[in-house]
């Protein structure tokens, strides 16, 4: 009995991953799906942002800790990044089918990740980025993209501004999960709230977009981030990172059966290639560190 569930255990991590990456998708899809008709991109995220900023101050509590002002700041930075990424994210699912949108955001924190390094394994995860961002970018027709270069923009400003959430993450990461996350999705709020009402106005207060809204933050936010924390208590990073990496696929595997959104075989590859990336900077990723660590 106790084999059984050792063997359990350690499947635990990877179905949590494997379950916060498939809320994400799914959450994502229903917003897509439901919200976009009614309240645009910026009004479903303005939704998603708040209800999960609330979902999360309800079940962290973070007034229960002290915070000094470094560290409110740098949390305010972070939150702020967070909205900003939520919200061009969702402006680019206005043209562009889920998955590839997904896999051209990984390009940020890809090309951050890998660039901070110099070693030799690590320019080809780069090479094999650039080839699928490659195949995928509006290059002036030269790749034979189609696809529509202002929600292209919005991918890869997205992409730039999770980048810069992971860099101002780290500032915060000595505090409790739940405390900077949590304050930090109120910060992201702020952000991207005033937009959605601006774009929506009194659309947002619909019941229907209210209730709609309040099941897209419980699914796309307070879940994953739950699995995900669970997950990471149990798995070295680089682990939990070449897990992560396999949301691209996810996400186009949802949006082919919940949107009907169709990719070629090109697009398929890209995203096979932007995933082996994410997945190789993961595995040298722990070596890298371990080097950095000892004395010159």
């Amino acid at each position: 009995m106790s084999s059984l569930l050792l063997r359990y255990q350690r499947f635990v991590p990877f179905l949590a991953v494997l379950g916060a990456v498939t809320a994400l998708g799914i959450g994502t899809s229903w917003a897509k799906h439901t919200l976009f008709p009614l309240v645009g991109a910026q009004g479903t995220t303005a939704v998603r942002v708040g209800f999960s900023a609330l979902l999360l101050l309800l079940l962290w509590r973070p007034w229960r800790w002290q915070l000094s002002r470094t560290d409110l700041r740098a949390t305010m930075l972070y939150g702020a990044m967070l909205g900003a990424t939520n919200l061009t994210f969702y402006m680019s699912l206005r043209t562009l089918p889920f998955g590839l949108a997904v896999a051209i955001e990984f390009s940020g924190p890809l090309l951050m990740a890998v660039l901070s390094s110099r070693r030799a394994i690590d320019f080809v995860w780069v090479a094999l980025a650039v080839v699928g961002l490659g195949m995928l970018l509006p290059l002036g027709g030269m790749n034979g993209s189609t696809l529509d270069p202002t929600g292209v923009a919005y991918a890869l400003a997205a992409a730039t501004f999770w980048a810069l959430y992971i860099v101002f993450g780290k500032r915060v990461g000595h505090l409790h999960a739940g405390h900077s996350v949590s304050l930090g999705l109120v910060a992201a709020a702020v952000v991207v709230v005033p937009v959605g009402v601006v774009h929506a106005g009194t659309a947002l207060l619909s019941p229907y977009v209210l209730l709609v809204g309040v099941g897209v933050a419980a699914i796309s936010s307070a879940i994953p981030i739950s699995l995900e924390m669970m997950a990471l208590k149990r798995l070295p990073k680089e682990a939990f990172g070449i897990m992560i990496s396999m949301e691209p696929a996810v996400a186009a595997l949802l949006a082919l059966v919940l949107l009907g959104e169709v990719l070629t075989f090109n697009q398929w590859l890209a995203i096979a290639l932007i995933m082996s990336a994410s997945m190789g900077t993961a595995m040298t990723a722990r070596r890298s560190e371990q080097g950095k660590l000892q004395p010159a």
